[in-house]
C-alpha cells in the first residue's frame, strides 16, 4: 500500500471520527437541555433569563451546579432538631405581625442555619449554599432568595432607592416556608406545601388592601401564621 493511500485513508479515518464526535454533541444538546430543563423547573428558567435569554449558558451553569452538589449526602435531622427549628419559624411568622423586617432577617438566618445542618454548604458561603439548594429543591429555592434580599436592605431601601413593602416581605415569607418544610419535613410533606403555596399565591392575588390573612391549617393540622395586615408594621 501505498504512502499516499495510508494518508488518504488516516484522511478520512479522521474526519469520520470527527463527524461523528459533532453528532454526537449536537445530539446530546437537546437531550442535557431537556434533562436539566425537567430537574430545574422553575429555576432553569431563572438562569435562561438571566444570561439574556442564552439557554446553553444558563444549561453550562446548572450542568456545573449538578456537577459540583449532585452527590452532595443530606443529612437527617433529629426529633429535637426538628422540633426546635419549627418553633423558631413559628416564632418568626406571629413576630411578622409587629416586626416584618425583623421577622424575615429571622427566617433568613434560620434557613441558613437548617441548610447547614442538613449538610448543604455553610450559610457564611450564601451563594455556595443556594447552588447547592438549586440542585436538590429546585422549586422553593428562590424563597430563599428573596427574604435573602430583604434581611440585606440597607436600611429598608436598594441601591437604586426602591423599598422592600409589607405584602414583598410576607409573599417572601410565604415562598420561603415550602423551601423550610422540605428541608425540616425530609420531603414527607413536600405535597401539603406545595398545596399551601398555592392557597397563599391565591389568597395573596384576592385580598384587598386592609384585608385580613386568617388562620388555616398546613395539612398537618397545624396553623402555620395568621394576622391582620393593617396591623403589620414596616408597609
Amino acid at each position: 500500500m501505498s504512502t499516499g493511500l495510508i494518508i488518504a485513508l488516516i484522511v478520512i479515518v479522521l474526519a469520520v471520527l470527527v463527524g461523528a464526535a459533532v453528532f454526537a454533541r449536537r445530539a446530546r444538546g437537546p437531550q442535557r437541555g431537556r434533562s436539566l430543563q425537567h430537574r430545574f423547573g422553575p429555576e432553569y428558567d431563572r438562569a435562561v433569563a438571566r444570561h439574556d435569554g442564552d439557554a446553553q449558558a444558563a444549561e453550562r451553569e446548572l450542568a456545573q451546579r449538578v456537577e459540583r452538589h449532585g452527590s452532595l449526602r443530606v443529612r437527617s435531622l433529629e426529633p429535637a432538631q426538628r422540633e426546635q427549628y419549627e418553633a423558631r419559624w413559628t416564632a418568626a411568622q406571629e413576630r411578622f405581625v409587629d416586626s416584618p423586617r425583623e421577622a424575615v432577617a429571622e427566617a433568613d438566618r434560620l434557613l441558613a442555619e437548617v441548610a447547614g445542618a442538613k449538610g448543604f454548604p455553610d450559610g457564611g458561603q450564601y451563594e455556595e449554599q443556594v447552588a447547592a439548594l438549586s440542585v436538590h429543591h429546585a422549586h422553593h429555592v428562590d424563597g430563599y432568595r428573596r427574604v435573602h434580599r430583604a434581611a440585606h436592605l440597607r436600611g429598608g431601601e436598594t441601591q437604586d432607592g426602591a423599598t422592600a413593602g409589607t405584602e414583598e416581605l410576607r409573599e417572601a415569607m410565604v415562598e420561603a416556608r415550602a423551601l423550610f418544610e422540605d428541608l425540616v419535613g425530609e420531603g414527607r410533606h413536600r405535597e401539603s406545601s406545595r398545596t399551601v403555596e398555592r392557597a397563599d399565591r391565591a389568597e395573596i392575588q384576592q385580598e384587598s388592601e386592609g384585608g385580613n390573612l386568617h388562620a388555616r391549617t398546613d395539612g398537618r393540622g397545624h396553623q402555620p401564621w395568621a394576622f391582620n395586615r393593617r396591623h403589620a408594621k414596616g408597609s
